[in-house]
């Protein structure tokens, strides 16, 4: 492919929008152009390499025996009606309506429209089981899109959803598709690994997030070095301290002016913070919760919402103002004991302590010695807790370590939470009626992209690997006008073709140094750089991952190319 006929546009600045760096090489790589925030246009390097992600998928998810279909975005609210998430997706949901008033969505995820499908079409468990997905657009109003296509209100996504008999078998679909994401994204070359994850809003009993490694990554990853136990930190289970024996002491009330911190108190009263309850007061669908947990600790509102049972959107801290008329608390000096008209929630590590420190639910005094069962109890008890590097590990005891990781890509058991509610049945060998056993399995293409990139990059650019490059090879011709320069380069892109290489040559009007900072910039692979030795037969052999130039006959450069490029995508599993 000649640059000179590409439609070819690179940026010298960084965009003032863009913060991590798979945001600010895609738009200075010309991969792709901002339309609005959180929407862009795919322009032509971009596009190759969004393909080359969506064939390694195709590959593997037709291997396990799945079939592709491909289904509309606009989404009736009668099939979300029926699930029961029309409400509950929250404002995320982009809604609109026709000309008749009957309400649409865009549809962010499809297990609505695919149960309707199997539904409709598929009756006997001779049909079973069954596993169907697409690659399609999908639609989120982010309420604060950034990083790019890490968090867009349009992506596009792999999604699939598997159709069982039974729990086993969504067991053995969950286990077929667990093997083929790894597989996927180990053609990716990403640094990953797969971490038990909470169901969010799609639901189900399960699920597990396939976690590339990365600074910038918004999912923080908790797992252990000494057994095989990782999870995200929404969904990692924490270890309760001991059960405290000391003997119950009285409750006394202490005046604390002006301490309205867990660290104010502790210091006031001489004790650590781990002696402290800290309150934290919510309210949701018109109901008010107050969560307890240990003063050192940091809630994990995951868990909370889960144990509670309301969507994420809807909760939100209630005001001092609601939490003194409405609840009988002080904003600041808010305890368990008198709370009135609320839920009260207690982690899992309170009722094991003796003698808290809380808020007296009077304003400047906290009340010494409190205790779980004799002083208050609570609605719920449940782990509340956010875990933190150096927590024990619930499987093994060791210590917990945190990174943080991009999600590419998430599977869930989903059981039969649509097919019961949307009323989807086949009927067995005696010709009873059962809900189909549902899965559902995503891969973001375009965050697997930029996931990709924050792996693969320095100063200058983008580093592809050679599966997902949007090009395998560049030809740099250092002076275009100069006829045996051009004779030698197209003959290295002709040999190189031939070969079955995607090669650009850039013959553009140029000068040497743009030419060369634009291929660094967009990461081909291997460039090989036809200067003024062109009439010796010798050029400049150069891989994008390397420092090193190398000399050699032009000929032997294309053959060296080929060579890599065959070795890499053989390394990185291609299917011939």
């Amino acid at each position: 492919m000649k640059m000179s006929k590409m439609h070819f546009h690179t940026l010298r600045e960084v965009p003032n929008e863009a913060v991590i760096d798979s945001h600010v090489l895609m738009l200075r790589a010309g991969m792709m152009k901002k339309l609005v925030s959180g929407v862009y246009n795919h322009m032509p390097l971009g596009l190759r390499v969004i393909h080359k992600v969506e064939n390694i998928v195709r590959e593997e998810m037709d291997a396990k025996g799945a079939q592709e279909i491909l289904c509309s975005a606009l989404h009736p609210a009668e099939l979300w009606e029926e699930s029961g998430r029309w409400y509950k997706y929250g404002p995320e949901l982009v809604r609109l309506k026709d000309r008749a008033g009957r309400d649409f969505c865009l549809g962010p995820t499809h297990e609505e429209v695919f149960t309707d499908i199997i539904r409709d079409e598929v009756t006997s468990y001779r049909q079973l089981p069954l596993n169907i997905y697409q690659i399609q657009t999908k639609y989120r109003d982010e309420k604060r899109p950034r990083f790019g296509v890490m968090r867009s209100r349009e992506f596009i996504m792999k999604d699939a959803y598997t159709f069982d008999r039974d729990e086993a078998g969504m067991n053995a679909s969950y286990d077929e598709m667990y093997d083929a994401y790894s597989r996927i994204f180990t053609r990716f070359d990403l640094n990953f690994r797969p971490i038990e994850a909470d169901n969010g809003a799609i639901g189900g009993s399960a699920s597990h997030e396939f976690c590339a490694f990365s600074a910038v990554g918004e999912s923080e990853v908790g797992y252990c070095e000494d057994c095989d136990v990782a999870a995200t930190t929404e969904r990692l289970e924490c270890v309760d301290d001991p059960q405290q024996t000391e003997e119950m002491l009285e409750p006394v009330d202490e005046l604390t002016p002006e301490c309205k911190t867990i660290e104010d108190v502790a210091t006031y009263l001489g004790l650590p913070a781990e002696k402290t309850l800290k309150a934290l007061m919510f309210k949701a669908e018109g109901n008010f919760y107050v969560a307890f947990i240990r003063g050192d600790r940091e809630l994990n509102e995951t868990k909370l919402i889960n144990a509670i049972d309301v969507p994420e959107f809807a909760l939100e801290f209630a005001d001092e103002k609601e939490v003194q008329e409405i609840l009988g608390g002080v904003g600041g000096f808010c305890g368990p004991v008198g709370l009135k008209n609320c839920t009260i929630i207690v982690d899992s590590e309170v009722p094991k302590m003796r003698n808290l420190v809380a808020g007296a639910n009077k304003e400047g005094y906290h009340t010494l010695n409190i205790n779980y069962g004799r002083d208050f109890t609570a609605d719920i008890v449940c782990d509340l807790k956010l875990a933190k590097e150096g927590y024990k590990c619930p499987k093994c005891g060791g210590k917990i370590k945190i990174t943080r990781g991009i999600e590419v890509g998430q599977i869930f058991k989903l059981g039969t939470k649509y097919s019961e509610s949307m009323h989807a049945y086949y009927r067995d060998e005696n010709m009873q009626e059962h809900p189909f056993v549902m899965g559902c399995h995503g891969i973001g293409i375009t965050r697997s992209v930029a996931a990709v990139i924050e792996q693969y990059h320095d100063e200058n650019g983008i580093i592809w690997p050679v599966s997902v490059a949007p090009y395998h090879v560049i030809v740099t011709v250092v002076n275009t006008n100069d006829e045996t320069q051009m004779k030698v380069g197209m003959a290295i892109h002709d040999a190189l073709e031939k070969e079955g290489i995607e090669v650009l040559i850039d013959d553009r009007e140029e000068r040497a140094g743009v030419k060369f900072k634009d291929a660094d910039l967009i990461g081909i692979p291997v460039r090989i750089t036809v200067g003024k030795k062109a009439g010796e037969d010798v050029v400049e052999y150069k891989l994008r991952k390397d420092k090193d130039t190398v000399e050699m006959k032009s000929g032997d450069a294309a053959a060296a190319a080929a060579g890599y490029i065959k070795d890499e995508l053989e390394r990185l599993g291609h299917k011939k």
